[in-house]
């Protein structure tokens, strides 16, 4: 994991415990096959978490927590 990147997606997202989460599982759909929505080349060697926060970082997604009910 990229910690440059990593502490630009903490700018974007308050909850660290929600960043990782949600990062992770971005990473996972990539992983499986899902399609990076950053460009990239087949050629490139770029670790999937690298590409979710890079997602992040760019505002292709967007990490929300859970509604609380009042």
């Amino acid at each position: 994991m990229n910690e440059k990147l990593l502490e630009q997606a903490k700018l974007k997202v308050s909850d660290v415990r929600l960043l990782i989460n949600g990062a992770s599982r971005r990473a996972a759909e990539i992983a499986r096959g899902g399609r990076p929505l950053i460009p990239t080349l087949p050629t490139d060697d770029i670790d999937p978490i690298d590409i979710a926060l890079q997602e992040i970082i760019e505002d292709k997604i967007e990490i929300v927590g859970p509604e609380l009910e009042v």
